[in-house]
């Protein structure tokens, strides 16, 4: 009975490690993007140069899958060093006290093909608060360089500063509350 056990626990660990699909985003064909928009007229727009998703992907069901993102605060970058500082400053993203933006999901809805609705936790500026986004798959294909097989998925949304105390001194008619977000990320296996 006991090696009857011993059995079943291996083919029950070697069945969950086969379902599983760990896929880490590369660092230089990964990054999230943001618009805002200034004085009601124009979109100034911005990256976070540094962000990592990671996908816990099941592979018999994708929608079991967990999903995990970051973005280095001090790798923002709006093209303008002057407005890149204050946005890390203690008037927004606080970066010293808080140098990251970490999202966990919390559960994945097939909408249509290749599209979901991403729920979970997203802490930015100290504040974690329940997000819904959009992930899109957008493919696979054999990166020719390193021989790997190269997942593109895309996750986009719209989130309120003011849901995260981002920048309380500059009201909306000077800096639009909505904050329009798109992070694109091609992922290999580890």
């Amino acid at each position: 009975m006991k090696k009857l056990l011993s059995i079943l626990t291996v083919l029950l660990f070697s069945v969950s490690t086969f379902a599983q699909l760990v896929l880490k985003s590369d660092p230089a064909h990964s990054r999230i993007q943001f618009a805002v928009i200034h004085l009601g007229i124009n979109d100034i727009t911005g990256n976070f140069d540094k962000a990592a998703l990671t996908i816990n992907a099941n592979q018999k069901n994708f929608v079991n899958s967990t999903l995990t993102f970051s973005a280095d605060v001090h790798s923002i970058n709006t093209h303008v060093e002057a407005r890149d500082n204050h946005l890390k400053s203690a008037d927004f993203f606080e970066a010293e006290k808080f140098p990251t933006m970490d999202f966990t999901s919390t559960s994945l809805t097939k909408t249509k093909k290749n599209y979901y609705n991403l729920k979970g936790n997203l802490t930015m500026h100290g504040v974690t608060k329940p997000v819904s986004l959009t992930l899109i798959y957008r493919g696979s294909t054999v990166n020719a360089m390193n021989k790997k097989t190269t997942y593109g998925y895309q996750v986009v949304g719209t989130l309120k500063r003011s849901d995260f105390d981002l920048g309380p001194k500059f009201p909306a008619p000077m800096i639009n509350d909505l904050v329009r977000i798109k992070g694109d990320f091609e992922l290999t296996a580890e």
